[in-house]
């Protein structure tokens, strides 16, 4: 995949697309400044560079009944590569985990955990995350208010 250097309306393209990802073609063509074929065809070509991954809803937790964001820290017994991934797979097959993060540091990985109240996730933790292979230390960690929740990246 040949990544093109970025100009001002690639960028603008992307920021637009960031923040509204149904835009209309049309749409996106005014807002950026040019017509919409050479439009459409700067998306596909973005696209194509994987400088757009995906496009998808942003679905409100609290509409569909998660209203508990949970951070957890953990910490493996081993850092072997076969044990880093045979937790990352556990966690991959678990739906209540919405991102798992391999950090550098005291802790191993941080998770983004939802749930739909503090006791489902005290189940999930007993039940499904501390049965993961080579877990040593669990540490939750309970948001009580979502301040800001970006997507994406900062685009010059």
């Amino acid at each position: 995949m040949k990544r093109s250097r970025l100009d001002k309306i690639d960028k603008n393209i992307l920021r637009r697309l960031q923040i509204d990802g149904r835009v209309s073609n049309i749409t996106l063509s005014k807002d950026v400044g040019i017509s919409a074929p050479p439009c459409l065809r700067r998306v596909r070509a973005l696209e194509d560079a994987g400088y757009i991954d995906s496009y998808h809803a942003h679905i409100n937790h609290a509409s569909m009944g998660y209203g508990v964001t949970v951070f957890a820290t953990v910490t493996l017994n081993s850092q072997a590569e076969e044990d880093i991934s045979g937790f990352e797979k556990h966690v991959s097959a678990l739906p209540m985990v919405r991102g798992c993060y391999l950090i550098a540091g005291d802790v191993d990985f941080i998770l983004r955990i939802v749930a739909k109240s503090w006791d489902d996730y005290q189940d999930f933790f007993k039940t499904q995350l501390s049965s993961a292979p080579n877990v040593q230390l669990i540490k939750s960690l309970l948001t009580l208010k979502v301040a800001k929740e970006d997507c994406g990246v900062p685009i010059d």
